[in-house]
């Protein structure tokens, strides 16, 4: 399976033989769900969503303060 992500413009291909999900590329790249928004394709998601093949993941920071 073939998928490409995107964080802050930085666009990457990955490629892997099992299932994952969006949580586990997040922990993959040491982020996390909590300050991230996900979106596959296009939608937002959940974090238990799976990635499947040609998907296009982007991960939109969060910005909060006080």
């Amino acid at each position: 399976m073939n998928f490409k992500f995107t964080i802050k413009d930085k666009t990457e291909e990955r490629s892997t033989d099992k299932k994952i999900t969006i949580k586990d590329l997040l922990d993959d790249l040491d982020l996390s769900s909590e300050t991230m928004v996900s979106k596959k394709n296009g939608n937002i998601v959940v974090e238990d969503a799976l990635i499947e093949d040609e998907d296009e993941i982007e991960f939109i920071q969060i910005i909060y303060g006080g």
